[in-house]
């Protein structure tokens, strides 16, 4: 009879150990744990070992950190009349998870979902050409609508990333064609600025060197001048009667040797001087 009571005690006890160790559970740091009673919620369970009654409690398990869920390619028509091929992805994460259990039926499958008909919807106001140029309007005007919607669920809405935005393929060939045709435009500009810019720098080099030439001219001709006044002044100081003009001559000469001619008044005593000489002197009368 006591053997048959240390036999029960032993099972009794080893059965209240494998119950215990059943209601055992570990949550990571990543998780949170949704308890229910009897099909009622209960508490929630946070990160470490959590003890649950077996039988009459069960926990679900979430993951709390950031995840990141595809949104399939799909045909939108955008407002221009043309199918454009569109895909991305969504940053999101739960911030209360007895309301993701509870509030939405599957939240996993529901925020991809829900992705994709909210970027159908943005990208339908919008034409091929605004949206491929305004990613980044898309991508907060989705995040914004589907943050919105979502948080309800208990769902955090992190980012929203378009990925790829195609139009037909006839539609893709003539936007090729037309950016090619912009390039070759623009590169033509720029050849012609170019060739512009070098002709007036051509032109104002040859400004320059015929304005240096004048200059030259400019200065040449006062420092004659300036030879010849200071040659008279010495001529008036230093010589008299016929010297003093065969010096004034002989300074004029000197300065306009180059193609020149000296022409001197009739009545000037020089008239005889340079006819005694060279015979080359034409007195003019005066008028």
């Amino acid at each position: 009879m006591e053997f048959v009571l240390f036999i029960l005690i032993i099972v009794f006890g080893i059965a209240l150990i494998v119950i215990l160790a059943s209601g055992i559970k570990i949550i990571r740091p990543v998780e949170v744990g949704i308890v229910e009673f009897l099909g009622k919620y209960s508490r929630t369970a946070n990160s470490g070992p959590n003890w649950i009654f077996p039988g009459s409690q069960r926990m679900y398990k979430v993951n709390i950190t950031e995840r990141r869920v595809d949104i399939d390619p799909q045909s939108i028509i955008t407002k221009d009349k043309l199918n454009a091929e569109v895909d991305g992805v969504v940053y999101y994460r739960v911030v209360d998870a007895k309301k993701a259990i509870y509030e939405v039926n599957d939240f996993e499958l529901s925020v991809p979902s829900l992705a994709k008909t909210t970027l159908r919807a943005v990208i339908g106001k919008m034409t091929l050409t605004e949206a491929n140029e305004n990613r980044d309007k898309i991508n907060e005007e989705v995040e914004k609508i589907l943050d919105r919607e979502v948080s309800k669920w208990g769902i955090n809405v992190v980012r929203v990333e378009l990925q790829r935005i195609e139009p037909p393929p006839d539609v893709q060939t003539a936007m090729n064609q037309v950016v090619k045709a912009e390039n070759e435009k623009i590169a033509a500009l720029d050849l012609a600025t170019a060739i512009e810019t070098k002709a007036d720098g051509e032109r104002r080099a040859e400004i320059k060197k015929a304005e240096g030439i004048a200059a030259a001219i400019r200065l040449k001709a006062d420092a004659d001048g300036e030879a010849i006044k200071i040659v008279n002044e010495a001529a008036e100081k230093y010589f008299v009667g016929n010297a003093q003009l065969l010096k004034k001559l002989e300074t004029v000469s000197e300065a306009l040797r180059d193609n020149s001619k000296i022409i001197v008044p009739a009545d000037s005593e020089l008239v005889n001087v340079i006819g005694d000489l060279a015979g080359a002197a034409v007195p003019i009368p005066k008028p």
